[in-house]
């Protein structure tokens, strides 16, 4: 059981992979359409052509949806940066590359990112596992970026910091109070903790 009292999951069988794909690309083609209100269940299960009732299986509501939707694309995202990793010389550097590079790939369809940063806005307990989930993955790209595999307590309190600068500002730019200006601003502001004193207690973990 997970911590919420639901059910710990099962692995996907191939074929429920597959059916678990469709929904997420159905609503991804919604939410880029019309953002957060165009998700709606019924209209996803015709899209993914599956049953509404098996759309509640998987996700038992448009905020579940919406969050896995922003993991699955923190993966293809992760799964970008491993193949052309961010190519500045500091930790510092790549990291904010890194971000901006996240940013960038949202900015390309600004409703289906609003429509994910309002599920994670809106995200309750019931959610907490997917939420996680997202977390991790964000901070996985974040130590990548470092090339760091085994940060001290003191950094991982700094890619948080680092993280809920992000977040806040792509929340600001959604809503038209920064430019991308001032969102690179930030995320670089960020990033310098990353190169503070503790930087160099952690390079026995360096790549």
């Amino acid at each position: 059981m997970t911590a919420e009292g639901r059910p710990a999951p099962t692995p996907l069988t191939e074929r429920q992979e597959a059916r678990r794909r469709r929904i997420l690309h159905a609503s991804a083609r919604l939410a880029g359409r019309g953002g957060f209100d165009a998700v709606q269940m019924r209209e996803v299960a015709e899209a993914a052509q599956v049953a509404l009732g098996t759309l509640y299986r998987y996700f038992p509501s448009k905020v579940h949806l919406l969050v896995a939707a922003m993991q699955d694309r923190l993966d293809g995202l992760h799964a970008a940066l491993r193949k052309r990793p961010p190519a500045g010389e500091g930790p510092a550097e790549r990291v904010a590359e890194t971000l901006m590079r996240a940013f960038r790939s949202l900015q390309r369809e600004p409703q289906l990112a609003d429509a994910m940063v309002r599920a994670l806005t809106f995200a309750d307990r019931s959610v907490s596992a997917e939420v996680d989930a997202v977390s991790r993955r964000t901070t996985a790209i974040v130590l990548d970026a470092m090339r760091l595999e085994h940060p001290t307590p003191e950094q991982l309190a700094a890619v948080r910091v680092i993280e809920h600068t992000w977040h806040s500002a792509l929340v600001a730019w959604l809503s038209g109070r920064a430019s991308v200006a001032q969102v690179r601003l930030d995320i670089e502001t960020a990033c310098r903790l990353i190169d503070g004193p503790e930087e160099g207690r952690g390079r026995s973990g360096e790549r």
